[in-house]
Formats: structure tokens, sequence, C-alpha cells
């Protein structure tokens, strides 16, 4: 099986994948079923965006905490993935996530952008916060991630 990355990008570095996957205009499944994209990455930097509406909801009528940390565990993800060559891959490890402020229907478009702290041999680390249009910080988080040969 590959991977969407691989199908848009095949042999590229993973910032070439990533670029070649906005261009695409294809989401892997999970940005289809959150309604979130990747709509800007640079080396060592990724940005998500979405609008959380009744999809994302949790019982009490605000968005689930998972959605927040779902955007912020891809911005960390690509982040990294920017930085990958050609036969590298990647896995989250570990991810940490402060919730700021509370997201409901109001709330509108939501911004997560990451940037990379270290990338080594076997281990990165990415931060990422989670705004909305007002740039007010909704969420933040930190993320160690396992790289590997592929």
């Amino acid at each position: 099986m590959t991977s969407l990355a691989d199908e848009v990008g095949p042999g590229l570095t993973g910032l070439e994948q990533l670029k070649a996957l906005i261009e695409s205009g294809r989401s892997p499944g999970i940005a289809e079923s959150l309604r979130f994209s990747l709509v800007e990455v640079d080396e060592g930097r990724a940005v998500f965006e979405g609008v959380p509406d009744n999809h994302a909801f949790n019982p009490i009528g605000t968005v689930h905490g998972g959605y927040a940390a779902t955007l912020l565990d891809s911005a960390c993800g690509c982040a990294v993935h920017s930085r990958l060559s050609p036969t590298q891959a990647y896995t989250t490890l570990e991810l940490k996530v402060s919730y700021h402020r509370p997201m409901t229907a109001d709330t509108g478009l939501v911004r997560a952008e990451s940037t990379l702290i270290s990338f080594g041999r076997r281990a990165a680390f990415a931060q990422a916060t989670l705004t909305d249009a007002a740039g007010r910080i909704l969420a933040s988080a930190t993320s160690t991630l396992l790289v590997f040969e592929r």
C-alpha cells in the first residue's frame, strides 16, 4: 500500500511531497473527515486551516478537544515531514496539548501553525498554536516524533 504523499510525489523530499499534495488538491482521510486542509508549507513550517461546526461538536455543544489536537498533531507532523529525505518517514511519539479557550459554533476559521524546533537522526521536535481569525490562541502543542528509514 502506498501513502497519499507517495502517490502525489514518489521519490521526492518531504517538502516536495507536501507541496505536490497541496497542488493536487487531494487530502488524506482524516482531513476530509474533520474538514481541514494543509494550506501552507515551507521547510520546518506547516499551516492547516478548518472551520469546526456540527461535525466536531461534543455533547455539550462545544468543539471536541480532539479536533484541536488533530489539527495541532497534523501541523507538527507536517513541519517534520517537510525535512524528510525521500527515504525517511516519521510517526508521532508524544503530543502535549494545552487548551486555552473553547471553540464554539461562532469560532469560525481556525489556523494551526507549526514550526520545527529540532530535527535529529532519530527524533524531531515541533511546536504549534491553534488560533482563531482574530489571532487569539485557542490551543497549543508540543510534539516529539520518531524519524526512521522506510
